[in-house]
């Protein structure tokens, strides 16, 4: 199935076009924004390399769902939901740009990728992992329900914490 447009109050999620692509590295490769992803902010090779991904690999086989974030028309982020073997489930992944900070369009958009994960992929878990010191993030998961099952330890001496929330507490 692909993926679904989807609406919220403020946001709109949509497939990716390819003219997202200037947006998209943008927003992987700023300091702010990816100090908290994977193993830091991006390369521009790598975010391009990773944004033509999501079209002949993500899109192509319908691996999973991602989505380019928009308010008002313009791109203001990036969300997912996919399965992890680092969680034994699927995992909501979502990034904002800067200038959409402090709005509570986080709380937005994590919430909404639960509500899909719940409604329309009828899972009865749904999981985020967010490094320890993303205490904004960690805050905004658990004004949603979620909790605290477990810590992974990195290689570099971090500690990513999982954080699940079930069906029957959200």
């Amino acid at each position: 199935m692909p993926t679904p447009v989807l609406r919220t109050e403020r946001l709109l999620l949509e497939p990716y076009r390819p003219d997202d692509a200037e947006d998209s590295i943008a927003l992987l490769t700023d300091p702010e924004v990816g100090r908290f992803m994977g193993d830091g902010p991006l390369s521009a090779e790598e975010a391009g390399a990773l944004f033509g991904r999501v079209f002949t690999k993500v899109y192509a086989n319908d691996l999973f769902d991602v989505w380019a974030v928009r308010r008002d028309g313009r791109y203001v982020g990036h969300a997912e939901i996919k399965r992890t073997e680092q969680v034994d489930g699927h995992e909501i992944i979502y990034a904002l740009a800067k200038p959409a900070w402090g709005e509570g369009l986080g709380t937005e958009l994590a919430r909404a990728l639960v509500r899909y994960g719940f409604d329309t992929l009828g899972l009865p878990r749904v999981y985020a992992t967010v490094a320890d010191g993303n205490h904004a993030s960690l805050a905004l998961l658990g004004k949603l329900g979620f909790v605290h099952e477990r810590d992974i330890a990195e290689d570099d001496g971090g500690v990513t914490r999982v954080l699940v929330v079930d069906r029957a507490s959200a």
